[in-house]
Formats: C-alpha cells, sequence, structure tokens
C-alpha cells in the first residue's frame, strides 16, 4: 500500500485531491493536512511514499515544507501544487528536489500520471538504496567468529552516521575491507570513496596528493590540480597507513577535520569540502605520539570510534570458511575447477602461525590450488604450503 499526503489549506481542492486519488487506486491510503505547520509534523512522526504540496499557504508555505522535508526525509518525492501566479516558484522547487508540480484546478490525467511516476520513483530510489547498502563480493567480510561477529555488528552501528573511524591491525588483517563496509553501507554510498595509501606516497607529494595543488607551486607543478579530499566531496576518504604521514601533512588534515576547509598547496584560497575520514594504521600511534612522530590532537579528532582488527591467529575458527571462499574464487579467476580441501589438510592450516594474516592465507589456498591434486591432501599442505 502506497502512503500519501496531501498538505493543502483550501478545503475545497484538499478533499478532490483525496477523492481522486482514493478512488483511482485502492492501494493509495491517502491522508490530509490543512496546513504546512501540520503537514510537516505529519511526516515526522509517519512514514509516506508521497507528498503533495501547496505552495501558497499562510504562516508556512509550501517552500518551506519542501526545504524542511528534505533534511527529516529527503527520499520522499514531493509534488507541488501550484496557482497560476506560482508557476516561476514551482519550477525553482524542481531545483531544490520537488518531483514534479500540478496546476490547480488540476488535470485529472496529468495528476494521476504524475502521481505514479513519483510512486515508481520512491520504488526504485528505496530498492537502489538496498542495493548500495549491500557490500560488494570485492570487499566481503568472510567469517562468523565471535571476533569478527563483534566488528561487523560496529560497522551496522556506526556507518550510518558520519563518526570518524580509525581502524588498527596488523598488515593483511582486511582493514581496508572495513573501511569499504563503513562507507558501502552509510548514506554516502553513492558518492565517491577515495583509498589513500600514505605510506605509498613521498613525504614531499602527500600534501599535493591530498589537497592538489595550484599551477607554479612547485617544479612539476605546470596546472592546478584537484587533491584527494575534492575527489572525495560528500564521499569517504580513506587513508591507509596514516601512521606513515609527515607531520605538515597531519597538520593539514587537521584543519580539514576541524573546519571542514582544504586549501591546495600554493593557494591561499580556502576549498569548502564534506568528507567523512575513516583511517587505518599497522602502528600504535600512542607510541608514536609519545616519539613526536604523530599528532595526538589528530589522534583524538580521528579516533572518535576504534575498530581493531584481529590477526587470523586470533580468530582460527573462520580458517575452514575462508579457505572454501578462496578456493572458489581463485578457481574462478584461473578458469580451472574448484578443488575441495580434506578435513586432514584444513586442521593442518588451521594449526599454523599465520604471521601474514588473511593475505597469506589467500596465498597459500592459490599455492595449493594451482600445484596440489584435484583434492587437496593433508600431503600437498606439508609439501606446498611449509611454514
Amino acid at each position: 500500500m502506497s502512503r500519501i499526503l496531501v498538505i493543502e489549506d483550501e478545503a475545497a481542492i484538499r478533499r478532490v485531491l483525496v477523492k481522486i486519488l482514493s478512488e483511482e487506486n485502492e492501494s493509495y491510503h491517502v491522508e490530509e493536512a490543512e496546513n504546512g505547520f501540520i503537514g510537516l509534523e505529519t511526516l515526522k512522526k509517519d512514514d509516506f511514499d508521497l507528498v503533495l504540496c501547496d505552495i501558497k499557504m499562510p504562516k508556512m508555505d509550501g517552500v518551506e515544507v519542501l526545504e524542511a522535508a528534505r533534511k527529516i526525509k529527503p527520499e520522499i518525492p514531493f509534488i507541488m501544487i501550484s496557482g497560476h501566479g506560482d508557476l516561476e516558484t514551482a519550477v525553482n522547487t524542481m531545483r531544490m528536489g520537488a518531483f514534479d508540480y500540478i496546476s490547480k484546478p488540476p488535470d485529472l490525467n496529468r495528476l494521476l500520471t504524475t502521481v505514479r511516476n513519483a510512486l515508481d520513483k520512491k520504488e526504485l530510489v528505496v530498492e537502489n538504496k538496498i542495493l548500495k547498502k549491500k557490500v560488494g563480493k570485492n570487499f566481503e567480510m568472510i567469517g562468523n567468529s565471535k571476533e569478527i561477529s563483534a566488528i561487523k555488528e560496529m560497522i551496522d552501528k556506526v556507518a550510518p552516521t558520519d563518526a570518524r573511524v580509525l581502524i588498527t591491525g596488523s598488515n593483511g588483517t582486511g582493514k581496508e575491507l572495513v573501511a569499504h563496509w563503513l562507507h558501502q553501507k552509510s548514506e554516502r554510498s553513492s558518492f565517491p570513496f577515495i583509498e589513500v595509501n600514505c605510506a605509498a606516497i613521498p613525504s614531499e607529494l602527500i600534501e599535493s596528493e591530498l589537497f592538489g595543488h595550484v599551477k607554479g607551486a612547485f617544479t612539476s607543478a605546470v596546472k592546478d590540480r584537484a587533491g584527494k579530499f575534492e575527489a572525495a566531496n560528500k564521499g569517504t576518504i580513506f587513508l591507509d597507513e596514516i601512521g606513515d604521514m609527515s607531520l605538515s601533512a597531519q597538520a593539514k588534515v587537521l584543519r580539514a577535520l576541524q573546519e571542514s576547509k582544504i586549501s591546495r598547496v600554493g593557494s591561499d584560497k580556502d576549498i569548502k569540502v564534506d568528507v567523512r575520514v575513516v583511517a587505518a594504521t599497522n602502528k600504535d600511534l600512542k607510541t608514536e605520539i609519545e616519539q613526536g612522530r604523530f599528532r595526538e590532537d589528530l589522534y583524538h579528532r580521528l579516533a572518535v570510534i576504534l575498530i581493531k582488527v584481529p590477526s587470523l591467529n586470533n580468530r582460527r575458527d573462520d580458517i575452514p570458511v575462508l579457505i572454501e571462499y578462496f578456493s572458489e574464487k581463485i578457481a574462478s579467476e584461473l578458469g580451472v575447477p574448484q578443488k575441495i580441501f580434506s578435513d586432514k589438510a584444513i586442521a593442518l592450516l588451521k594449526g599454523y602461525d599465520w604471521t601474514g594474516n588473511i593475505r597469506e592465507l589467500r596465498n597459500v589456498v592459490e599455492r595449493l590450488i594451482i600445484l596440489g591434486g584435484n583434492e587437496i591432501s593433508e600431503e600437498d599442505v606439508k609439501l606446498f604450503a611449509s611454514k
């Protein structure tokens, strides 16, 4: 059933709209509000699939209702109802996010067609939102151990917010997967996810990479260039290995977090950015702070939420399901049949010391699929996965 709210101060027009919609489709549940204030309060309390809203109303007009509603429930389509003198305003409301407008007195066919189209769009938006919140297969977090389940639960709580997250853990544990999950399950998922490996960029170039530069800022700056923060606007920037970032770059990141502004290298002009920052490191940042290599104020800005990703040795119960997942994925990539691992082979692998964590396990599974028999045996493991 589609729930429709009609906000109209003229009782006669309101009754006509309610009657037309109710008689057109039995699945339409239509409610009414006699002014903008009541309409907005009704929207806050209940969920609706569509709003028909008059533009010219006393005290609170339709433009104000639309503007307020877009902040609390941006997914609800609005059809604006305009008098002859309100057409220019009606067009402007579409720039503000309204779906369409209809003129008074309403033409029956146009009204019903517009309502059906708006409801269809709402359904597509909801479906798209659900799909985007499903994490892509390339970034699945595999495992059901209590350690990994706790992280998944934490992500579900934190992702819908804009809270900054600091992810810690050893190399190869899957910190980048956590970052992708946080983005893909957030309200920013339709906007960019920009990843920056701070350890892979020379210290003299990190500021330009993050904040961009203007022509002539340094020898090789032959033209203006936007940085990663600008590229990530409205989305998420993932600062991987942030413990390797230079102190001067840290100062600029701190300013970006404090003021939501950045400036390109060589420029004094401020650029507003709306970015969620997720950071990761394999270092103990508190030790780095004590040794003067990391700013304490930046640490506290980043570590609103702390997520520690466990080593594979601390989640051994996930090893069998990880082996199955990697076996299927690697076989598909190589174009060969998936191989089965014997119970003894799995038990042997489960007992290894995985210093390289999940990344090392994946490499071992790939080696066994290439070099092992049709069924991976204990002997294959001893021969090709010797530790």
